[in-house]
Parts: C-alpha cells; structure tokens; sequence
C-alpha cells in the first residue's frame, strides 16, 4: 500500500505547491487594494506552499512514473483534498466554519456555482476573486493543468489526462504529446475567457465585475459578485454576450480548436454533439418562453423570451447565472430546465450531467434495439456522425448512466432521511451532481445553500465531486480489482 499512495503523494505535493501560487492573484489585488482580506490570503499562500513542501520532501524518495491506479487516485485525492486548501482563506476571514468553506471552494473548483455566502457585493474584492479564480481553474481542470507541467519535472500525465477528461471519446488526442494537448486546450480556454471579459466590458459591465463573470461564464461556474446575480445588470446586451459565451463553453473545447485551426465553421457542423446541443438549446427556450407568456408569467412575449433564453441557456448548459428567480414560475419550467442540465453540455467541454454524446449514443441504441425487435437478424451499427461507435463504448455509457441514476436516487434519499424536503432534497442534488449551482425550494436562486445542516451540506459537496469526476473515477476506488496486484 506505502509502494501505492507514496508516489500519487509525491506527485501530489507539486500541485498543492502549485496551487499555492494561484493565490497571489488574490493576494496582489488585495495589496493594491488594501483590503481587509490581504492577512488571510498571505497565510493561506505560505500555509500552503509549506504543506506542499513538506509532503514533497518527504515523498521524494518514492518518485515514479505513474500507472493507470496511481493516476485515478492523484485525480480523487486533488480533487477531494484542494477544496480544503482553497477554503482556508475563506474560513479565516469570513463567517463561516469549515463545512460551509469546504463546500464553497468546492462548489468553485467543481465548476458548479452554489453558495453559502450572501452580501457578495459587500465581500472584499480579493474574495469575490478567489471565487471566481477557483471556477475558472476548475473549469478545463486543474489536473489537465497539471499535465501540461509535471512532464517537465519528469512525471508522466498521460494516466492523469485519461482519468479527469470527460465523455466517451476521452482517448482521442489532438497531438501525440498529451502535454501539449493540454497546452492547446487552455490556450482556447484562456483566448475565450479574454473574448468573453473584453465583450462583457464592451457591454457597459465594470472590468472587474467583467474578469469575475468572464471566468463564471468560460467555466460554467455560476458564482457572481452579487446577490442578485446577473439580474443586478438588467442589461440585455450582457445576457446576450454571456449566453454566446455560456453556449461555447458548453461545446468540446476540442472542436474549438479544431474550428480555429481551419479557421472556419466546418468543425462545428460535422460536431453532432455541438449542433444537437444548439438545436436543444433553441427550441427550449422558445417553448419555455412560449409557455411563461400562454401562462401569463410576463406581460409580453419579448420579456419572456428573454427571461427564458437567458435562464435556460445557463442552467441547460450547467452554468447556474441567472436573472430570475425562475423558481417562482409554473413548477414545469424550472423542472424541465433541470432535466436540461443533466443532458445538454458535451464532453470535453466544462460542463456536467451525462453529456449530449451519451444521450445521442443512448438514442441510437434505443432505436437500434427496437428495430432488432422487429427484424431480429438485423446488423446495424451505431453511428454518430458518420463514426461507427464499437459496442463496448455502448455498453460503458449504459454502465455510466446507471451508476449516475443510482448516486442520484441515493443521495437523494439521503437528503430525505435527514428531513429535507422533498423539491429541495432533489432539486439541490441535481444542481450539484450535474454542476449547475441552484436548486428550487430551500436552495433556489433566491437563496443559497446556508440554509442546509452541516450534514446535508456535505451530502451536497460529495455530490458535487462525483459529478465533477463524472462517477466512474470516484467509484472505481472502490473495486477490489484495482488494488490487486
């Protein structure tokens, strides 16, 4: 076992001391700033860099190319453990126990937006940035990151690459150097964050408020600077440019480079995933904005399509920003908008849920099984786009989708057995397995997740981790196989 977790600890020491040095940023600000958040910060840095440090020394000795094992469990440790750490200066200068920072900083590196905090426009700034900094970190993953640097301290990333990339197409690689796939794929994150936060100021939005949301938006993260979320802009050029921005982060980052690459669109129309993700995206919320107007919700049909292209786009597509509190419309929409989130964003993208390729590829197979009713020697490939996709990848979406359905129905219970009710048990963890930040009920946008007990609010964060590593990667430890020689 020491031969097992040593190496995966060593490894693990240089991201936390990495992860160390994202708190600058924070820190920077804070000093031209002079907030009142720069000793938090400060501590946090050195308290995490020390760890790190000292975990790596200690480790050194058992330094070793990493296995498919090792790689699984750097990906569940990093993710499990780094909420913690990027907690820290959240418990020391707010408010707030340790339960409630753990869930922040997770609900921040899991891309999923939920809050325990209230008076957001009232935090330092140092803080709001953290938050959002988190969210933009989580949103093409840390350990993707961490890929495109370990090899040049001679540790292998291609276990890791495989453990954390989403959807069934996961070893396709755009280079035969996985470092260099990763360099390219934050190069697109990065280059479309900056176009987001150059339009959003261009819109009228502060640079500040710009650089947080851009990140929110890129990332899918959800979190705001304010209470009101972006509802406090009351600004239609703003909902616009974020929807743009909140589409694209939720298509495979892989295509965008591939489109920027060709320097044309062709990538994106030969994408089956990107244009059933857009064809969904449309008629729903032309529907919905149909139904809040037929059921007298907004006075005209232009403010209803815009309250609903907004509000769908962003929880369809796991980002969690809203304008509304939709949780007061007729029960069908914020529901149908939740069933949404756990089906629309694609793989490879910063989105959660199943995924639009598992849900086209679970359509086929559905089809191709009633034709075999009908004509049972019939031999028919599944195809998705003109590619034949091999039944075991049929068979592991079916096993994934399971696995997904029963953590879902489980933590659910959970929630229930602890005296939650029944709207907001569900609504909550769908928000957070699929990443989407806002529940209904207790936890809707009106509200936040303070609300919960310390229990239920860790039943919400290990949700939120196992959606993040999209089930297989946590529940995979679990198997003895794994462990044995």
């Amino acid at each position: 076992m020491k031969q097992t977790i040593l190496p995966v600890a060593h490894v693990f020491a240089l991201v936390i001391m990495g992860f160390a040095a994202t708190m600058l940023a924070p820190l920077l600000l804070a000093i031209w700033g002079q907030d009142l958040a720069l000793g938090s910060f400060a501590l946090s840095a050195v308290a995490t860099f020390a760890i790190g440090a000292a975990l790596w020394l200690a480790t050194r000795r058992y330094r070793r190319e990493l296995k498919t094992r090792d790689g699984l469990l750097l990906v569940a440790l990093t993710w499990v453990a780094l909420p913690a750490v990027a907690g820290f200066p959240l418990w020391h200068y707010l408010p707030i126990d340790f339960t409630h920072a753990y869930f922040e900083a997770a609900s921040g590196l899991t891309t999923t937006g939920g809050t325990v905090l209230s008076g957001l426009q009232y935090l330092p700034r140092s803080i709001n940035l953290w938050r959002h900094l988190l969210s933009w970190l989580g949103g093409m993953g840390i350990i993707v990151l961490a890929v495109a640097i370990l090899p040049m301290l001679g540790v292998g990333g291609m276990q890791i690459y495989r453990a954390e990339m989403p959807g069934p197409m996961k070893d396709a690689k755009l280079t035969p150097r996985i470092g260099q796939t990763a360099k390219l794929l934050w190069t697109v994150y990065a280059g479309l964050t900056l176009a987001c936060i150059l339009s959003l100021r261009l819109v009228g939005m502060g640079w500040f408020d710009a650089v947080c949301h851009g990140f929110s938006a890129l990332s899918l993260g959800g979190f705001s600077t304010y209470d009101d979320n972006i509802g406090h802009f009351n600004s239609v050029p703003i909902e616009m440019v974020l929807v743009v921005f909140q589409v694209l982060a939720a298509l495979n980052f892989a295509t965008h480079y591939q489109a920027w690459r060709q320097r044309g669109l062709s990538a994106y129309l030969r994408d089956s995933e990107a244009k059933a993700i857009v064809g969904v995206l449309a008629a729903s919320s032309l529907g919905i904005a149909v139904y809040l107007f037929v059921k007298g919700t907004y006075p005209s049909f232009g403010v209803a399509l815009r309250e609903a292209t907004f509000n769908v786009v962003s929880i369809a597509t796991d980002s969690g920003l809203h304008t509304q509190d939709y949780s007061r419309w007729p029960v069908f929409a914020p529901m149908f908008m939740l069933f949404l989130s756990c089906v629309v964003a694609s793989s490879g993208s910063t989105g959660g849920g199943i995924k639009m390729i598992r849900t086209l590829i679970l359509a086929k197979q559905a089809n191709r099984e009633l034709e075999h009713m009908v004509h049972p020697n019939l031999v028919r490939p599944l195809k998705i786009g003109g590619t034949v996709i091999a039944n075991r990848v049929v068979f592991a979406v079916l096993g994934f989708v399971f696995l997904y359905f029963m953590s879902l129905v489980t933590l659910v219970f959970i929630e229930l057995a602890s005296g939650l009710d029944f709207t907001t048990s569900l609504s909550a963890i769908l928000a957070c397995i699929n990443n989407v930040g806002p529940g209904l009920g207790l936890v809707g946008p009106d509200s936040n997740y303070s609300v919960l007990t310390d229990f239920q609010t860790w039943v919400c964060s290990a949700a939120m981790l196992l959606g993040r590593l999209e089930v297989f990667t946590i529940l995979v430890l679990f198997t003895p196989a794994l462990w044995r020689k």
